[in-house]
């Protein structure tokens, strides 16, 4: 059989999520169980998420699952892998596509790369798949005992996605009676030739219960870190008082500092600063000054307000970095206490955490010791 190849490409997505996969542990099929903070079917279809060239996604699933998918084109597959090959190809008829790509569920770790390769392929041939080579010597056994070895030049490890002109893979399909564990298969009883493309040892197909962890590092290796930097400002003017808090540390004064709250202006600043990296506003908009119920309260519960905030959303605080800027009190024999304070609120190591002070040269409010400014920029990761 030949195929008429078309440089103008329309691709479907045919994603194969159909199966039980119990042999993978759990209470659920192994495409529905969670993978890195996702399901395993979620990373899957992201992988073709920018696809060039891609019309159309269609999963295949179990006629019990089709509820799991709300946002993503589904049909019922059948009792085979081929069945539900066929049943994809069968409802992607109608559609105006010039090729298809037909991929596990059970493969999130499908790179870019690789889909990429089927593709370009798909360009100058009828049908495509990647491989990967084998590498581990091969024996042969009777079970207990080695009996031979396999010579592995010329041999490799089929993966997916595999591609193919649409109508001649979908007739492929038609004429194929016999079961197939791949569609490579299907399209080499067809006589369409198929060409290799580069596979990748880490597009390995979940089937047991280890792969799950295998998985898991591969995705999180690829993962793009999500940090963020947020900045935080706070002045507070000096007032009657015996002492102030800085950072969370009673530091004797011959006045204190005013505010709707215990006035910290250390924490205040460290508090905004995640804030602003979470895109989250401010302390006022948290806590209001105009609420009563914070006349005075201590500013730990604010900080500790936005750590738990950071948290909740997935990330984990990197360090922080605080200045305070006044000429009175001095502040380098209470800042080991400060960073201590901080590290027991926020749970971060000391070692990444910065509590210092400078003057403003007797220059500004600051200068004529009017009150207490602070500077605050703090690093947050996703977790």
């Amino acid at each position: 059989m030949t195929a008429n190849l078309d440089t103008d490409m329309r691709l479907a997505v045919l994603i194969v999520a159909a199966g039980r996969g119990m042999r993978a542990g759990g209470e659920t099929p192994k495409q529905w169980q969670p993978l890195a903070g996702r399901r395993v079917i979620d990373w899957t279809l992201s992988a073709f998420a920018d696809v060039p060239d891609v019309a159309t996604v269609l999963c295949v699933v179990h006629p019990d699952d089709m509820d799991q998918l709300p946002n993503t084109r589904c049909v019922a597959g059948g009792d085979t892998r081929a069945a539900s090959v066929r049943a994809g190809l069968e409802a992607l008829a109608e559609d105006d596509i010039t090729h298809v790509l037909i991929h596990d569920a059970a493969r999130p770790c499908v790179s870019e790369e690789v889909i990429a390769g089927v593709t370009q392929a798909l360009r100058q041939a009828p049908a495509a798949a990647p491989g990967a080579p084998v590498t581990d010597t091969l024996w042969r056994s009777d079970n207990t005992q080695v009996t031979g070895t396999v010579d592995r030049r010329g041999l490799y490890r089929a993966q997916t996605p595999q591609g193919f002109a649409f109508a001649a893979i979908r007739a492929a399909h038609r004429a194929h009676a016999d079961a197939a564990t791949d569609d490579v298969g299907v399209a080499r009883a067809a006589a369409l030739p198929v060409t290799m493309t580069r596979g990748d040892p880490d597009n390995l197909k979940i089937t047991t219960p280890g792969d799950f962890a295998r998985a898991e590092r591969i995705l999180k290796a690829a993962m793009t870190p999500d940090i963020r930097t947020g900045n935080g400002f706070d002045v507070h003017r000096f007032g009657p008082g015996d002492h102030v808090m800085l950072c969370g540390v009673s530091i004797p004064h011959d006045r204190g500092l005013q505010g709707h709250s215990d006035a910290d202006v250390g924490l205040h600043t460290i508090t905004d600063a995640i804030y602003g990296a979470l895109a989250e506003g401010d302390i006022g908009r948290h806590f209001p000054p105009s609420d009563p119920q914070w006349k005075g309260a201590g500013s730990r519960l604010f900080l500790e307000h936005a750590v738990a905030l950071a948290r909740a959303r997935g990330y984990v605080i990197s360090n922080i970095d605080c200045t305070l800027i006044c000429e009175f009190p001095k502040i380098g024999p209470h800042a080991p206490a400060m960073t201590d304070t901080l590290s027991d609120i926020t749970g971060l190591a000391p070692d990444r955490i910065s509590s210092k002070a400078t003057t403003s040269e007797r220059l500004g409010f600051t200068g004529r010791g009017e009150g207490i400014a602070a500077l605050a920029t703090v690093t947050l990761v996703g977790a």
